[in-house]
């Protein structure tokens, strides 16, 4: 089964600490969990992240994490995704993981009446050029952590304080920059869930 909860706004750090802490406890019968919410402006390096990406950070704090991928910013207005899934359990490989939400992603936005498309070249979701979602896993002892970051009704303006996800000169956009009424974070979350479990087949 899938547990899905909504936890708010936490900082990084903390839901970090969680993620590893369920990952290091979890039993071959614990039931797969994602976590939806936000974070306080917080740019984040992943395992190959380098810090010349990292152009101007001025008051925002950086925090080196374990997940894969390069650097990123997460603030109040984007939804973030945290997927703690045993993969062995659900056979599924990392990259089939990362593809399947990608998948979900680009579904989530066709909901609400947006085209947007994966890159499975250089992982992520895109409308056009412009990025409006990123991944990054962590997998540990056959199990993920960490997962993604959809851009719904956020200051886009310190992704211009970065070479967001290591490539320089890239634009982000958001869900509101193409929708006259954009959905609520609450809403979006609820999509995301229901899509996520018609893609993947969760044990009871």
């Amino acid at each position: 089964m899938l547990v899905t909860k909504e936890l708010g706004c936490v900082a990084f750090d903390t839901v970090w600490q969680q993620m590893r802490d369920f990952t290091d406890n979890r039993t071959t019968v614990t039931a797969d969990e994602l976590w939806l919410l936000e974070h306080p402006s917080v740019f984040t390096l992943g395992q190959a992240g380098k810090p010349e990406h990292i152009l101007c950070a001025g008051e925002i704090p950086v925090v080196k994490t374990d997940r894969g991928g390069q650097v990123t910013y997460h603030g109040q207005g984007q939804l973030v995704g945290y997927c703690l899934f045993d993969i062995k359990r659900l056979n599924m490989g990392v990259r089939e993981l990362v593809e399947t939400l990608e998948d979900v992603l680009v579904d989530t936005l066709a909901h609400y009446g947006i085209s947007a498309w994966a890159n499975r070249d250089a992982h992520g979701v895109y409308i056009g050029t412009k990025k409006i979602a990123s991944l990054g896993l962590r997998i540990r002892k056959g199990c993920s952590y960490h997962g993604f970051a959809l851009n719904v009704d956020m200051d886009l303006s310190p992704f211009n304080s970065i070479n967001p996800c290591g490539y320089a000169g890239l634009s982000m956009t958001q869900m509101r920059d193409h929708l006259t009424h954009p959905p609520t974070q609450s809403q979006v979350a609820n999509t995301i869930s229901h899509l996520l479990r018609q893609k993947i087949s969760f044990t009871d």
